[in-house]
């Protein structure tokens, strides 16, 4: 039997774009100190690891620069390091999560971030690799945002994004994603569906891209 989701995850699932992102961040911080052993303890939340492993397939270099946007309280930072990365930095809107993800001593620099107001506090062509690993839901990061986080991203960087099947299926993330390979933004390298939250039957996707501006 599919165990019943938290009360967290409940509230995660959700939030609308109308919510503020006050609201989610209180939220958000609020989960912080059970985030992981919910989502990966109890309901084996695969996704970070299925992200890093696309990231692998595709870039050999270890020390390339990353940028892990809403890195949560680590999770994706870590599935990363595990796989040998070693330059990694951190984004979030919640301090509470931030500050699970620096006890584990993985990231460099970790920053607060509200992506419903860009622009992003980083350098133009600053990275070689962004992550944004279950950012895209709803009320968290609208799908617009890829524009300016594509500016991060040097050329010829990766970007991978992930959402479950919960935000895909409202019908603006596919769209917005071809647009991007139509105005010769990315090229796409992988569009990948399989396990999200194992645990509670739950299916995602994972796009990795290449960026050519």
């Amino acid at each position: 039997m599919t165990e019943r989701k938290s009360s967290f995850l409940d509230a995660a699932y959700g939030f609308s774009d109308t919510d503020t992102s006050e609201k989610i961040k209180a939220h958000y911080d609020a989960w912080a100190s059970h985030y992981d052993a919910e989502l990966v303890d109890q309901q084996q939340y695969v996704m970070p690891s299925r992200a890093a492993a696309a990231i692998a397939s595709h870039c050999t270099e270890k020390t390339a620069s990353i940028l892990d946007i809403g890195c949560g309280t680590g999770l994706s930072g870590k599935a990363l390091a595990d796989r040998g990365f070693n330059t990694i930095d951190g984004c979030d809107l919640s301090p509470g999560m931030l500050a699970k993800a620096a006890t584990l001593d993985i990231y460099g620099r970790l920053f607060e971030a509200d992506l419903t107001k860009p622009p992003l506090d980083a350098a133009d062509a600053s990275y070689d690799i962004m992550t944004v690993v279950g950012a895209f839901s709803f009320g968290h990061i609208p799908v617009d945002a890829m524009d300016d986080l594509l500016r991060v991203i040097k050329p010829g960087g990766l970007f991978l994004i992930t959402t479950n099947d919960h935000y895909y299926d409202e019908g603006t993330i596919q769209p917005k994603l071809d647009q991007l390979v139509a105005d010769e933004m990315v090229t796409m390298l992988m569009a990948e569906h399989g396990a999200h939250i194992e645990g509670l039957n739950v299916s995602g996707w994972v796009f990795l891209m290449r960026s050519t501006t």
